[in-house]
C-alpha cells in the first residue's frame, strides 16, 4: 500500500458518508453497481478504491467526486 494512512482515512470517511445517509453496505454497493465485498474492503482499508469505483461511489452518494475524496485526516 502506497499510502496506508490515506486509505484508512478514506475508509472511515466513506463509512461515515454512507451511515449519514442511512445506507447499508449492500445498499451502497447496489446503487454504485459494485460488490458489497468491495465496499467492505474499502471501508476496512483492505483495498484502495480505483477511479472507476470512486466515481460510482460519488454518484451513489449523490456527491461530487471532489466532495467524496475530501477526506479529513485525523
Amino acid at each position: 500500500m502506497k499510502n496506508p494512512a490515506g486509505i484508512h482515512a478514506f475508509g472511515r470517511h466513506l463509512r461515515k458518508l454512507r451511515e449519514d445517509r442511512g445506507m447499508s453496505q449492500q445498499a451502497l454497493a447496489d446503487h454504485a453497481d459494485i460488490s458489497k465485498p468491495t465496499v467492505q474492503r474499502i471501508e476496512h482499508a483492505q483495498a484502495a478504491a480505483t477511479l472507476d469505483v470512486l466515481i460510482s461511489l460519488a454518484r451513489a452518494l449523490e456527491l461530487s467526486l471532489r466532495d467524496l475524496v475530501d477526506v479529513p485526516f485525523e
